[in-house]
């Protein structure tokens, strides 16, 4: 393998978060909050957002500097119509090294039942679905639109029965919101393949009225849920993993925690974020991106391309999360532009 891309602080680029759209059909409290992105809100109009096969350029430079993983997410990825198609353009591609890509993809699951036997059919490695509680009503509220709990576990069933076998479960842990369905979540996909995700409750954007008080420490959920069913630490599976990994020592699985407010991971971060409209974001909590879009659109060759991203990467230094105070940044983009 020739030289990689590196960053001021000798971050390689090897995953690539690709957002294809802006708008999703839920209102979650910790990433859409209702009052914010109402019914007269302004989302980016078709002709804004990357073509697929202005997604496939930008893949595919990525990829000639070292990515070989991308991670399509949205707002909702399944929102975006015939996203299946996209899937299929993007497994084509091949690293320098002649191997295929793992391709994963992000969704809440309203709409996986319906479409996990395409996207699987199109070439998609995994899929992880955001489930925030296993109590109806709370899930409800989560999500601010009434939607069912029942219909996400539909998909989740209906992923696993057409071939996924590595699905990922998201769970956001606010304090006097859901941390009472710690315990609950793990034991529900204890023992089935799939793994859960507890994720610290971020400060990504300003509208999600972030407070630390409410972030329940990922130390605080793996004590819960180890005094009932005794785990062990992992070794990362590779550099840049964003879990801390725990198995469950009676071998029915593992269990994952993100904890970018308590354990910064700054420090070994390889992902660079593609938004909607065709933005590089070389942070979660960046408050501004650069514009590959104008590139692609302005007639720019391959090389061109790859020459702007390894410019982009090779000056980035951010590390929020490690710098986490009153001096950081009061302006950062929203989760739902740039996809989490």
């Amino acid at each position: 393998m020739g030289p990689r891309l590196r960053d001021t602080r000798g971050r390689m680029l090897r995953d690539m978060r690709i957002s294809v759209t802006d708008r999703c059909n839920f209102r979650c409290v910790y990433c859409m909050p209702k009052e914010i992105f109402g019914r007269d809100y302004d989302f980016m109009p078709q002709q804004l957002l990357l073509s697929f096969e202005e997604i496939v350029r930008v893949a595919k430079a990525g990829v000639a500097h070292g990515v070989h993983k991308l991670r399509l997410t949205g707002g909702e990825p399944l929102l975006r119509r015939d996203i299946e198609t996209l899937i299929a353009m993007l497994a084509e591609l091949r690293t320098p090294e002649g191997e295929k890509l793992d391709i994963a993809l992000t969704t809440n699951g309203s709409a996986l039942a319906h479409k996990a036997q395409a996207l699987r059919d199109a070439g998609l490695n995994r899929v992880t679905v955001s489930v925030d509680s296993l109590d109806d009503a709370t899930f409800r509220a989560m999500n601010d639109i009434d939607f069912p709990l029942q219909r996400v576990l539909d998909g989740i069933r209906v992923a696993t029965e057409v071939g996924f076998d590595a699905i990922k479960i998201n769970t956001v842990v606010k304090r006097g919101v859901n941390e009472d369905d710690v315990l609950p979540i793990a034991e529900h996909f204890r023992g089935t393949g799939a793994t859960v995700r507890f994720i610290e409750f971020m400060d990504v954007g300003t509208t999600n009225g972030w407070n630390l008080d409410q972030v329940v420490p990922s130390a605080e959920i793996i004590e819960r849920i180890g005094a009932v069913h005794p785990l062990e630490a992992l070794r990362p599976a590779y550099r840049g993993e964003t879990a801390t990994r725990w198995r469950y020592l009676d071998g029915s699985g593992e269990i994952g925690a993100i904890s970018s407010v308590t354990a910064p991971f700054c420090g070994n971060c390889t992902r660079a974020r593609i938004s909607a409209d065709g933005k590089l974001f070389t942070c979660l909590f960046a408050s501004r991106g650069h514009d590959l879009r104008a590139l692609l659109r302005g007639g720019c060759t391959d090389a061109e391309l790859e020459a702007a991203i390894a410019g982009i990467w090779e000056t980035r230094d951010d590390r929020y999360s490690e710098l986490r105070s009153s001096n950081t940044p009061t302006e950062r983009i929203e989760m739902s532009y740039i996809g989490g």
